[in-house]
């Protein structure tokens, strides 16, 4: 049973309709072919469109193309049914097959579709009354009668007569007989008032037609027939309500003129459309569901076009159609290529720069690249220019390792390098992992047989640098800045022959190691600057997933003509220097606060785009700019035909003084191809960092070129962007913040309060999802704005289950790190599990009968060696035709998780069920991985695996959540041979000193401390006592929709306050740039004195914010909490704790505050100002030093989430205070230790620690001896 809708009848042999239903068909979905205009349209309208790219190689009878209809003012796909030569050029005569109109186009107006275009089916079909033939009254001159014969072609009547069968009906059925030539034959069958008519019959009745087999009606012109002269003496023009009276026995007059189709040739009076559609439903017969019998159409055309655009799919080389329109040139793709020569990309492997058995290893591995990133970077690369590459694949080696690898086994190392020792090219990584992955892939690639690449690691021990020796035939050396630091050091000769310096992850080693980063530019730079160097190579190479200050220092003082190319748009907007400016208001005020912030009479010549997210909101924005007599444009996905005529008016000169708005939507920007815009207006919110991005885009034009010294160093940025934000977009704006925080954008300071509330809320979602394990195991998280998971206590899942003070014995089963382990706290009184496992040695040795059935979350028993454990399955995956299949289980009693195989699990009888799992997880305080690591080297990780596992330990607890123990020291115990004294056999965490490895982590206990009491980090923890999440009818969405309400009432109080304020909202110009941020703190470049001023500022926003945050702590707690505010606004300044030590000509200070924003360091020869915002706390100080330091060579950056600042003393002597005047907030760090002197215990020998570092005597008399 079909159903279709009729489009447009021309005659009852030719009817075409949309098929809307039926078996195996899918509905038809207006919306999707709305979206194939549009998307059509918007290509095929491109300013910059290279339309000889998609012009068909022949045209021909039966091509499948999109062409323009002026009447429909849209793309339309179409068949070309004939091609004839007209007066000037070759034409087409084409048909719209999602339209039913033909049309006459011009051979250069005929578009090739892209392979998307062919997705959806054609929408219309053509049909035709099956078995019967048009009849037409025929006069002959020589009688005076006349007598219907049959015909070739319809007569208007029975059109006419059709169209008013059609309107009147109610429903419409129809037999499919046939299909053939494209066109399906149908018998259709019309109900009016309850009565069913066959058409085709009824045009037989009232002779329009006959039927075909009928031998009378095939006798042309038998004028001696028994056909009488006929009449047509009825009135077939009376009107429809007369039909429905008459019950189908009357014709009717034929619709109004403007229920007939438009044509595009005025010639052909025949063809109509009908005013609405009808619903008509088919039977299928056989001849029709016989797919061999009756191929569809449109399939044959796309294999056909499909063949045409890939001939030869089996070509590597051969580019689709997609793939052309969409490489045509750098800013068309979103792409910036500054360059002082130019790089033409590559654009397949065939051609691309890299050695034959490179491409042959990435063809094995399925690659399919290069993508747009690599074709830009590889050439550059191969070229030896120096290159810096930011993309979404910056992580990825593959973008600089081909091309690097060719180089360096094409050019030969000079005469005068020869002799030297030492790589020609390094690799820095950010980490030990990285550094794995990338000799991996050097490795395998088996295309470095000349280079011997090799991999370094070295710990903080001092004497292995001096020992380590690099291979004299190793040309390639991959490791990490603290490692190459550290040869340095010991030995700065082995980097003599150093020609290529590469950057994996540029912007993660500049933000974790931004002092060796420099150092080892330094030398870099003084090893190739020497005359003997002239002829060498010279090359950095950069790659990253983000722009950073360190990139852009990196491409200023150590690059020469350098290569930036950046893939991401919103990242080039920072490479580019985009002034950011944020204004915050109410939904129902933003055109007026978007009027208020143009400025219609600018200095300089200025275009605006104003972006918004539909072309609803576009013509709203539009008739209220245009009425402030601006010149003002609009441009959305309604009247694409326009497009030229914007762009052409949008490119011309314009004088000072004049700005031009063009007022669009985001779908529009990439046809509209606008590079050259000085200032776009968010009035829609971007939903995404991409299309963010690619608004910024628009002004790529007036992008700083940092590869071009003199633009690069334009005093102010010629770009700008203002964001409109409100009280709807509240949920993003943690992530709009982190964005702009980069850019350096002035940010009013109750909005980075309300961002707080807002993670808060986000933290609050998280009350189901385990502890951060970073936290655990160090005390702070790298990003607690992205880890997924809590980083606060949920009073039902961290209730302690095991004492938190105390000495304990524990027993290691499984190390997962070198500091965090899973096995069992053994009571030296009675075991419980000792019991449970004897019982279940002897129940299974007389009884073993194994698991019949396996259920996920079931208890069962595995055998390993004589042990039997108990296990809890954790995941069971479908068998399919497997003989044997595995489950995942965790041992309940050890803590590890492993594979299964399900007939080894046995039957665990309920009596050995009820005592609980003894696995604990036990955290060793007071360690973390070397270097800022965040995962442990698995060398230290292996090494404490062999000593510890399954020996028992004694441990001092600390600290208990849920079922994880915090335990320091943690030593190994042992008899002396002869007497019942025990002595320290080792000092787990010395041995992880003693690694290299690892160093000291002094704050971690404090850290966790913090966390848990909720002292510092209230903004960000869910107090003990707050149980607003326990109840079970709470589910996780209802906390999100209300959450989400909560944001959105809190965000619009904010910005009420903040209009109250009176904020001004300055107008956009290139002179308004005197307003910077300095290190988050507001600061008017102009006032060189700024604090006080910046202190008052604040204090205002304090106190403006003091109802907001009351109104914000009424929401966000229980009525009956006794507990403080998660933050209390204080409007006061508070002194931090400060730690300080010294070493040599250094000293260090630690700011004790955890994750600290808008923070301004200044550095004076005898003093230092710090202030900074710890959730809603102002810390202020100004630290009068005790002696005299060189101002311009201290610094200040965040370690493990708090400030550290480095002070360089004027005068190399030790300091006996910090301060000029003793402050009980300033104390010295003695528990600073110089890591690198710690050497593990050597095994024949014992040291008795005392204190609190462990000692724990024992003797089983009360005598000290025997």
């Amino acid at each position: 049973m079909l159903e279709i809708q009729i489009i447009k009848i021309e005659d009852p042999g030719c009817l075409w309709a949309r098929v809307l239903k039926g078996p195996g068909i899918q509905p038809d979905s207006p919306e999707e072919y709305e979206n194939l205009r549009v998307k059509m349209n918007l290509l095929y309208h491109e300013v910059d469109l290279d339309v000889q790219k998609l012009k068909p190689a022949e045209l021909k009878e039966g091509l499948v193309c999109v062409v323009f209809s002026l009447a429909l003012k849209s793309w339309c796909r179409a068949v070309v049914e004939s091609v004839f030569q007209g007066m000037v050029e070759t034409q087409a005569w084409c048909l719209l097959v999602d339209h039913g109109d033909r049309i006459i186009v011009r051979a250069d107006d005929v578009r090739t579709p892209l392979e998307k275009f062919l997705q959806l089916p054609f929408r219309v079909r053509r049909f035709k009354l099956a078995g019967i033939r048009p009849m037409t009254l025929q006069v002959p001159i020589s009688e005076n009668t006349a007598e219907l014969v049959p015909s070739s072609t319809w007569d208007s009547s029975a059109t006419k007569y059709l169209h008013n069968l059609l309107q009147v009906s109610t429903l419409v059925e129809a037999v499919l007989c046939e299909t053939q030539a494209g066109c399906s034959a149908i018998e259709l069958y019309l109900t009016i008032n309850n009565t069913k008519i066959c058409v085709n019959h009824e045009l037989v009745a009232k002779k329009f037609a006959c039927f075909i087999n009928d031998k009378s009606s095939m006798m042309g012109g038998n004028r001696n027939g028994d056909r009488a002269p006929v009449s047509l003496a009825w009135d077939i023009y009376s009107s429809p309500h007369q039909l429905l009276e008459m019950k189908g026995r009357c014709p009717v007059k034929p619709p109004p003129p403007d229920m007939f189709s438009r044509m595009e040739r005025d010639d052909d009076p025949q063809t109509g459309q009908i005013g609405r559609g009808w619903r008509i439903r088919a039977e299928a017969t056989d001849i029709f569901t016989d797919e061999r019998c009756v191929p569809y159409l449109f399939y044959l055309i796309v294999d056909r076009l499909m063949q045409f655009l890939n001939p030869d799919p089996l070509n590597p080389d051969q580019e689709s159609l997609d793939a052309k329109v969409e490489r045509c040139n750098p800013g068309h793709l979103g792409v910036i290529v500054h360059t002082a020569l130019r790089v033409e990309p590559c654009r397949n492997l065939t051609r691309a720069p890299i050695s034959e058995q490179f491409r042959k290893f990435l063809l094995w591995r399925k690659y399919n690249g290069p993508n747009v990133a690599e074709s830009y970077c590889w050439p550059a690369v191969a070229r030896g220019f120096d290159t810096v590459l930011v993309s979404h694949s910056g992580d990825n080696p593959l973008s600089y390792i081909p091309p690097l690898l060719m180089l360096l086994q094409t050019v030969s190392v000079v005469s005068s390098l020869a002799a030297r020792t030492g790589p020609t090219a390094v690799i820095l990584c950010p980490g030990w992992e990285k550094v794995q992955t990338v000799l991996e892939l050097l490795e395998d690639s088996k295309a470095t047989y000349n280079l011997h690449p090799t991999s370094v690691l070295l710990g903080v021990d001092q004497e292995e640098p001096k020992k380590f020796k690099i291979p004299r035939n190793c040309q390639l050396l991959v490791t990490t800045p603290f490692t190459m630091m550290r040869l340095l050091d010991a030995q700065c000769f082995l980097f003599l022959r150093l020609c290529h310096l590469v950057l994996d992850e540029a912007d993660v080693l500049y933000s974790q190691a931004p002092e060796q980063m420099s150092v080892i530019l330094k030398h870099f730079q003084k090893v190739v600057s020497g005359e003997e160097r002239s002829s060498c190579p010279r090359q950095i190479i950069a790659v990253g997933s983000r722009w950073s200050a360190g990139i852009e220092a990196l491409v200023r003082e150590h690059m020469i003509y350098p290569s930036v190319i950046i893939t991401v748009m919103e990242e080039a907007a920072l490479y580019g220097r985009v002034h950011q400016r944020v204004q915050l208001c109410l939904d129902c005020d933003k055109i007026s606060v978007l009027l208020g912030s143009l400025d219609f009479h600018p200095p300089k010549p200025q275009k605006t785009l104003i972006i918004t997210n539909s072309a609803e909101e576009t013509e709203h924005v539009y008739k209220a700019v245009v009425n402030t007599a601006v010149f003002t444009l609009k441009a959305h996905e309604d009247v694409t035909d326009q497009f030229d005529f914007v762009i052409d008016q949008w490119r011309k000169d314009i004088s000072r003084g004049t700005q031009v708005i063009l007022v669009t939507t985001n779908d529009c920007l990439k046809a509209l191809g606008i590079r050259d815009a000085t200032c776009v207006v968010h009035y829609g919110f971007p939903s995404s960092p991409k299309l963010f991005g690619s608004r910024l885009f628009c002004m790529s034009e007036h992008f700083r070129n940092l590869s071009d010294m003199d633009h690069a160093e334009s005093s102010s940025p010629a770009a700008q962007s203002v964001l409109l934000l409100s009280e709807l977009n509240a949920r993003h704006v943690c992530g709009v913040l982190r964005y702009l925080r980069r850019s350096g954008a002035l940010l009013p300071p109750e909005l980075l309060q309300f961002a707080l509330g807002v993670q808060q809320a986000k933290e609050e979602q998280k009350t189901d999802r385990p502890l951060c394990s970073s936290l655990k195991s160090f005390g702070f998280c790298r990003d607690s704005t992205v880890c997924p998971d809590r980083h606060m206590i949920n009073k039902s899942l961290d209730h302690p289950k095991h004492p938190d003070s105390g000495t304990a014995m524990v027993l290691p089963l499984c190390i997962k790190s070198a500091n965090v382990y899973s096995g069992r706290i053994v009571s030296q009184k009675d075991d419980c599990y000792e019991t449970l496992a004897a019982e279940m040695n002897a129940h299974y040795a007389s009884e073993r009968r194994c698991a019949v059935e396996v259920l996920k979350g079931e208890l069962y028993a595995v055998q390993e060696e004589n042990i039997y454990n108990r296990v809890r399955v954790m995941e069971v995956p479908e068998k399919g035709e497997q003989l044997f299949s595995s489950v995942t289980a965790c041992f309940i009693d050890e803590g590890r998780t492993q594979e299964v195989k399900s007939h080894q699990l046995l039957q665990l009888p309920p009596q050995f069920q009820d005592l609980p799992g003894q696995a604990v997880e036990l955290i060793l305080c007071r360690a973390q991985p070397v270097d800022g690591e965040v995962d442990w080297n698995p060398k230290v990780t292996r090494a404490i695996s062999q000593k510890i596992r399954g020996k028992l330990h004694q441990a001092r607890v600390v600290m208990s959540v849920g079922n994880t123990v915090w335990v320091d020291p943690m030593v190994r115990m042992t008899r002396v041979p002869g007497l019942k004294t025990y002595i320290n056999e080792y000092n787990v965490h010395a041995e992880i000193l003693a690694s290299g490895f690892g160093v000291n982590n002094p704050q971690h206990l404090e850290l966790l401390k913090r966390v848990f009491q909720g002292d510092e980090n209230a903004s960000t923890l869910q107090h003990l006592t707050d149980d607003r999440f326990e109840s079970p009818s709470s589910s996780s969405q209802q906390r999100v929709e209300v959450i989400e309400d909560v944001l959105t009432s809190k965000m619009r109080d904010l910005v009420s306050s903040h209009n109250a304020m009176e904020f001004s909202q300055t107008p956009i110009s290139p002179q308004n740039n005197s307003a910077v941020l300095c290190n988050g703190v507001l600061k008017d470049s102009d006032d060189d004195d700024s604090s006080e001023g910046s202190m008052n500022i604040v204090s205002k926003c304090d106190r403006s914010l003091k109802e907001y945050i009351s109104k914000l702590q009424t929401v966000s707690e229980p009525q009956n909490s006794h507990n403080p505010a998660p933050f209390l606004f204080q409007p006061t300044s508070f002194h931090p704790q400060i730690k300080w030590f010294q070493r040599g000509e250094l000293v260090t200070i630690y700011i004790k505050l955890i994750s600290p924003v808008m923070q301004k360091c200044e550095f004076h020869s005898d003093a230092v100002i710090y202030s900074g915002y710890v959730n809603d706390r102002h810390y202020y100080t100004k630290l009068e030093l005790s002696g005299d330091i060189i101002a311009e060579e201290s610094s200040w950056e965040m370690r493990c989430n708090e400030p550290v600042m480095k002070l360089k003393k004027k005068e190399k002597r030790d300091w006996s205070s910090l301060l000029k005047h003793k402050s009980q907030f300033v104390s010295y760090e003695f528990d600073y230790i110089d890591e690198a002197r710690v050497s593990s215990v050597n095994g024949h020998l014992f040291l008795a620690e005392v204190g609190e570092e462990g000692c724990y005597v024992s003797s089983e008399s009360d005598s000290d001896s025997d």
